[in-house]
């Protein structure tokens, strides 16, 4: 997002987390619903999206548009929320339809959150992440721009169904929807790091032969700690092909000492001789 789109966000995202402290986490859950309802609104309506972020129009104009369509439709509580977000002003109107995705998902994970499930809510959507990448078949008919979103959502839901939590199967489906314009694995990837975000973490995601034992994990997870100045979620993938060794990824840093790329760099050495 630009400035100006940040800036609008921030307000709504502000006056969402003083919602949510106050409210019960089945009434944030369905405020959400509501508000992620009508970013597919804005993603099917490019008109609705242009008119509710004209920065010809004054603010008063564009929340009395907005309110007119969707009163009676979502609670007053999503409506407050969405009005605080469009009388701010944006840079493009696919930055508002970015802004209204974020706040709905941000409103699911702060339901989940007050619910104590947040860490939870996390692990299910690598793990989920992790099935979906394993599967070249599952992957591409959850990818399959020819069948239509529903198919797809059912799909999930029925892979989901009694192995993961209601906010993380409705999280799920947002990636599917294409959250932030992003293909399915890297939704649910940018989903876990707000998550883990909104927990003050840090994700790092670590690739080894074999599962680290809890200890080397604890211990693995204490240093990077203490090396970003903050606590880390340590996500384990197992990829056989590194041999050995552990490879770690925090944001755009990487740190790879398996023996996969020690290989890799002596036939490299050799080549050039």
């Amino acid at each position: 997002m630009q400035a100006a789109s940040r800036e609008s966000y921030k307000v709504a995202a502000e006056r969402l987390d003083a919602y949510a402290r106050g409210a019960e986490p089945s009434a944030v859950a369905a405020t959400a619903d509501d508000i992620l309802s009508v970013a597919t609104l804005l993603r099917r309506e490019p008109r609705l999206r242009r008119a509710l972020s004209d920065p010809a129009r004054p603010g008063e104009d564009r929340t009395g548009l907005l309110t007119g369509i969707l009163s009676g439709k979502v609670g007053s509580d999503a409506l407050d929320l969405l009005v605080s977000l469009v009388a701010g002003r944006w840079s493009a109107p696919s930055e508002l339809l970015d802004g209204t995705e974020r706040l709905g998902v941000e409103a699911l994970l702060a339901g989940a959150e007050k619910a104590g499930e947040l860490g939870e809510v996390e692990d299910e959507l690598f793990r989920f992440g992790q099935v979906v990448s394993a599967s070249a078949e599952l992957s591409n008919a959850l990818s399959d721009p020819m069948a239509t979103a529903e198919r797809r959502a059912t799909l999930a839901r029925e892979l989901l169904a009694g192995k993961a939590r209601p906010v993380t199967v409705r999280l799920v489906e947002a990636a599917l929807a294409g959250f932030g314009g992003r293909s399915f694995i890297g939704a649910l990837t940018r989903l876990v790091e707000l998550a883990a975000d909104r927990r003050d973490r840090q994700v790092a995601y670590v690739t080894v032969a074999a599962l680290l034992s809890d200890e080397e994990e604890r211990r693995l997870g204490a240093r990077l700690s203490a090396m970003y100045g903050r606590e880390v979620s340590v996500k384990q993938t197992v990829n056989p092909e590194v041999l050995g060794g552990v490879s770690v990824r925090v944001g755009s840093d990487l740190y790879d000492g398996t023996v996969l790329r020690r290989l890799n760099e002596t036939r490299n050495a050799l080549a050039k001789r």
